[in-house]
C-alpha cells in the first residue's frame, strides 16, 4: 500500500513510522539526511518503490524551493 504524500512534513511522518526523527535546524542538511534514509529503506526493502519515488520527489521538490531563496 502507497501512502498519499503530499509535503515534506508526509515524508518525515513515514520516516517516524521506522524510528527515524529529523531535526537538525537547518532545512536544507534535514531534507538531504532524509533523502538518505529514504534511499537506504528502499535498499533494506522496508519501503515499495513508489512510495520511495514519491517522497524523494516531494524533497527534492523542497530542496530546490530553499536553495532558490
Amino acid at each position: 500500500m502507497v501512502n498519499q504524500m503530499k509535503t515534506a512534513y508526509d515524508v518525515q511522518v513515514l520516516l517516524k513510522r521506522f524510528g527515524c526523527y529529523v531535526y537538525f535546524g537547518d532545512r536544507e542538511l534535514e531534507l538531504e539526511y532524509m533523502m538518505d534514509e529514504l534511499k537506504e529503506m528502499l535498499l533494506s526493502n522496508l519501503i515499495e518503490k513508489e512510495e520511495w519515488a514519491q517522497a524523494m520527489t516531494i524533497l527534492q521538490n523542497e530542496l530546490t524551493n530553499i536553495k532558490r531563496k
